[in-house]
């Protein structure tokens, strides 16, 4: 290096979070188990990286879970690092103080049931409390039709050169599953950052006004009309913890880390529409997993009264191992009229 070269600045305001998504199927419902911040406000589990007391990130999260929520965690998987600036603010001070740059790891774990919450303030939500769009078991959310896709094709023609407003149009096509493309479960993270750079959630509006930057154009989300908010990137977190879920279900038989010893395809079926968010035709959900050498029958069956009994299922552990880089057929999604 010449001598003439300019010295790079060492960073020494950057802060290392840990975050984690814990999830289950509680009945139908897909929960997270989340904690509530001094302000009320919800958020993820989550705590500093300390390099004297945690040997690894994980073994750091695993502690700030059971501390704050005294949910010990099993399966656990990093999820992704999220380092944007401007949206780590209301997690700075814990992370390590004001005017800390925060740098998030965020880990997904999965359980087969919501386990007992005995900490203050720890609780399981329920995701579509935070995605409400995302949730097609019903139909179609009217939000999509009503506030949503009106408020994205706004901001797309608001492009400051007509290059932009092609590219903002295609991201939400592709997103949003408009103008011919299919709406795929696995983008909840794309359809979350459209929202966000439209100003459609309260957290945009939070981020710009703690950076001084210009406020979104159109009116502020009001309450908990687009999903409830939450601190910090956390709801980025927990969509990116969906998308991978909902996407992994497809080539990895991580499912059977979300149900007990023993189950029937119907507790199966409603489970997996939990987590992706639509329903199946029956019967062709129980050919796929009766063909997926993932479970077999204990040749006991329910013993609920005044109903037909239901065959039990138990996951095959062997097929489990053998076919470890498979999952489940999950049929695509299509509109209501396609």
């Amino acid at each position: 290096m010449s001598d003439n070269a300019p010295t790079p600045s060492l960073a020494t305001n950057v802060a290392i979070a840990l975050n984690a998504v814990i999830a289950v199927v509680d009945g139908d419902q897909p929960k997270a188990l989340t904690v509530r911040g001094a302000d009320r406000a919800l958020a993820l589990p989550y705590g500093p990286f300390d390099p004297q007391r945690h040997r690894t990130f994980e073994i750091g999260v695993r502690e700030w879970v059971e501390r704050q929520t005294h949910v010990s965690l099993g399966y656990v998987e990093q999820l992704y690092t999220f380092g944007d600036k401007g949206r780590e603010a209301p997690a700075a001070a814990l992370a390590g103080g004001d005017g800390e740059r925060v740098v998030s790891v965020g880990y997904l774990a999965l359980a087969p049931a919501a386990a007992d919450v005995l900490a203050t303030g720890a609780l399981w939500s329920d995701w579509y409390g935070f995605f409400p769009w995302e949730d097609w078991r019903s139909g179609e959310p009217a939000m999509l039709r009503d506030r949503i896709i009106p408020g994205i094709a706004a901001w797309a023609a608001r492009g400051r050169s007509p290059e932009m407003i092609r590219t903002r149009r295609a991201r939400a096509n592709l997103a949003f599953g408009l103008d011919g493309f299919n709406w795929e479960e696995e983008r909840t993270l794309d359809r979350y950052e459209l929202m966000y750079e439209a100003g459609l959630v309260p957290e945009a509006w939070r981020d710009r006004e703690a950076a001084g930057l210009a406020l979104p154009f159109g009116e502020r989300p009001r309450g908990a009309a687009m999903g409830h908010a939450m601190i910090s990137d956390h709801r980025r977190i927990l969509a990116t913890a969906i998308g991978r879920l909902r996407g992994k279900l497809k080539y990895r038989p991580i499912l059977f880390e979300m149900v007990g010893p023993s189950f029937t395809l119907l507790q199966l079926q409603r489970t997996v529409e939990a987590i992706v968010g639509f329903n199946f035709h029956k019967q062709n959900f129980r050919r796929s997993v009766e063909k997926s050498g993932f479970v077999e029958n204990t040749g006991e069956t329910t013993g609920d009264a005044g109903g037909r009994p239901a065959a039990l299922f138990r996951v095959d552990r062997k097929g489990l191992k053998d076919r470890a880089a498979a999952g489940l057929a999950i049929p695509r999604l299509r509109r209501p009229g396609e």
